[in-house]
């Protein structure tokens, strides 16, 4: 049943002649380098949600030495995390011609027999699995979030983080291994093709670098119909396989991206009246609450920043305007240094409607609570009466609604 042509199981069932050693190491180089990026801005956008600050902001609580690596967040550039859960989202959907182009050029090997000639052969087909699963289990993960359509049970932050360690593991082995035989394909090319070359190939229709243009097309298209949702302005239109690529939601000062509307988050009219909001301050100095017309009174400041999410989009700069947070720690009782706050939302569910920001956050002058933008009130869907606005961090953390502030070390 091996040799019987008919069956999967017989290296004269694939006939492309485009499959080759050659053909698939330019591929995995393509890979190797693509992969490990997405890797370290994977965990760099992990590490902006600062987990290791407040068990609110730990979407992984059980991470362990897992957590290795983290660092405090800086508040600067302000553009520091659009720029990479930018690289992030947009080079992950760029390489899904270059990973799927990959997979069928190895197939055949996946019904090799027997399946496992020795013990290690057998090790190697295993990790080949964690690989191959691990690689696909990402991918379709990441796209899912990207698209808004997440299906998974469970939350996606634990298995994207858990996941990435099992899958980068097998990558890593696998790299060592065939990084050094792909270069040397790559260099050497139409020699050791048997490996991968089918041995009786049905009649060319495309040449082997016709069809890495064609994967090469395929990813420049998906570049353009994606990187304009982390451009924003005019290119935001090309987006048109990202969430929000197409136009901005309604007009004027409010009309630009947003992930949730006040009636998704719960937030109605009689949450935000000005009769009825009270935003609660706490810390040495006792409880403050300030309404909105009290909090206009205090010192006005503005700052010129983007929000960006995990989704990968992200807004050109907004003019918020509105009181610093280290102007607010103060009247809390911090008249040095501000420390950590922990923001809570009117949002009464969702794994974000608290978070907590960095001393170094805190005390930067463009960190605002907001109360307006680009020189009109937020709008409901914008956090109306109030949002916080800090450069650098990921869009979850310029927590809507703000209902309290409590200053102290988290």
């Amino acid at each position: 049943m091996r040799d019987d042509p008919r069956l999967p199981t017989s290296p004269r069932f694939w006939r492309s002649p485009v499959r080759g050693t050659w053909f698939t190491a330019v591929l995995g180089l393509v890979l190797l380098g693509g992969i490990t990026v997405l890797f370290v801005t994977g965990l760099v956008s992990y590490a902006a949600y600062n987990p290791d600050l407040s068990p609110v902001n730990d979407t992984t609580p059980d991470k362990g030495v897992l957590g290795f690596y983290l660092f405090d967040w800086p508040a600067g550039p302000s553009w520091l995390y659009r720029l990479s859960q930018g690289v992030h989202v947009t080079l992950g959907v760029v390489l899904v011609p270059v990973l799927l182009a990959k997979l069928w050029s190895v197939v055949p090997k996946l019904f090799t027999l027997p399946p496992a000639r020795s013990v290690a052969h057998a090790l190697e087909r295993v990790s080949l699995l964690l690989l191959v699963g691990g690689v696909l289990f990402q991918f379709v993960t990441g796209l899912l979030n990207v698209q808004l359509e997440y299906v998974f049970p469970g939350s996606f932050y634990p298995l994207h983080f858990y996941g990435a360690w099992v899958f980068i593991a097998a990558f890593v082995v696998h790299a060592a291994l065939r990084a050094p035989m792909a270069v040397r394909a790559v260099r050497e090319r139409g020699r050791d093709e048997a490996e991968l070359a089918a041995p009786r190939p049905a009649p060319p229709t495309v040449s082997r670098r016709g069809a890495l243009w064609l994967v090469g097309g395929g990813s420049l298209l998906l570049f353009v119909t994606t990187v304009g949702q982390s451009l924003g302005g005019p290119l935001r239109r090309t987006a048109l396989l990202a969430p929000h690529g197409g136009a901005d939601p309604g007009g004027g000062p409010n009309g630009f991206q947003i992930n949730k509307t006040a009636r998704y988050a719960g937030i109605t009219d009689a949450d935000t009246h000005p009769d009825a909001w009270r935003l609660i301050v706490t810390g040495p100095a006792g409880t403050v609450r300030l309404s909105r017309a009290e909090l206009l009174r205090l010192p006005q400041h503005s700052s010129s920043l983007p929000i960006a999410c995990v989704e990968g989009w992200s807004t050109a700069d907004q003019w918020w305007r509105g009181v610093r947070l280290r102007d607010l720690a103060a009247l809390a009782g911090y008249a040095g240094d501000p420390p950590d706050v922990l923001v809570e939302s009117l949002q009464r569910h969702g794994a974000f409607r608290r978070a907590a920001l960095r001393a170094n956050q805190v005390s930067d002058p463009r960190s605002l609570l907001a109360l307006y933008v680009n020189g009109e009130e937020l709008s409901p869907d914008h956090g109306y009466p109030a949002r916080i606005i800090v450069p650098a961090a990921p869009g979850v953390h310029n927590t809507k609604w703000v209902g309290r502030l409590t200053f102290g070390d988290l």
